[in-house]
């Protein structure tokens, strides 16, 4: 694993200098994803080429502190922009009844916005942080999470992400921590989706399952979010 971590240190290094930006900005969740690509930053491009940003908006306060542990964890540089009356204002200014799906992936949107102002601000490449399981199902919010220069983690499949966190450094607090959007007390990726990240990493490495249940969930994921993986349609005359 230190082999491919070397390699995707090398090409996020490429990849900043081909653009000639200063470095990367990556929003910090307190979850693995963003934890393990803040420290890939770190080793490929030092302390000076990472900011990390924190963005509550009605967070959980948990959720912070993971992010700000690795922060120090890594010695990253890190700002907190609070999004929440932002959003609340948005909410009221829309005039509509959202559900909590639509509002969710208003959070994340927000988000994309922020990074994008900062990134340009300091020349920095806006790197996102999904990674392959949560790509081949859809588990992102389009012009979201997805709406981002680079995606160094796509490719990595959870269980490899977990492997890489280890030999990173990364705190054991959030390697051990439930996988989690931070949408409320107590929810879950695995809940929200309906099976394990073992059960679909497997599925996704090698096509075998023993759920027909959770096959037919996933294949469903899959068809559905493909829109999200494709460039956007064009009518040619």
């Amino acid at each position: 694993m230190r082999n491919i971590i070397i390699q995707c240190e090398n090409w996020l290094r490429d990849q900043v200098n081909r653009s000639g930006a200063s470095g990367i900005i990556l929003g910090l969740s307190g979850g693995i994803d963003s934890s393990v690509l803040a420290a890939l930053g770190r080793e490929a491009l030092g302390k000076g080429g990472v900011l990390g940003v924190i963005m509550p908006c009605h967070s959980i306060d948990e959720d912070e502190s993971d992010a700000r542990l690795l922060a120090q964890s890594i010695d990253v540089d890190f700002k907190r922009v609070d999004l929440t009356s932002v959003f609340d204002a948005l909410n009221e200014s829309a005039g509509e009844e959202f559900n909590s799906l639509v509002k969710s992936n208003m959070k994340a949107r927000l988000r994309m916005v922020t990074l994008y102002a900062l990134g340009q601000s300091r020349n920095l490449l806006v790197c996102g942080t999904s990674n392959k399981s949560e790509y081949e199902t859809g588990y992102f919010t389009k012009y979201g999470d997805s709406g981002v220069d680079l995606m160094p983690l796509a490719n990595f499949l959870k269980r490899e992400i977990r492997e890489m966190a280890r030999v990173l450094n990364v705190p054991d607090k959030i390697i051990n921590k439930a996988p989690s959007a931070g949408l409320y007390e107590g929810q879950t990726d695995e809940g929200d989706m309906g099976f394990t990240y073992d059960v679909l990493d497997e599925y996704l490495a090698t096509g075998l399952i023993k759920d027909p249940k959770a096959r037919e969930r996933i294949d469903v994921m899959r068809r559905r979010s493909e829109h999200k993986r494709k460039p956007i349609p064009i009518f040619k005359a």
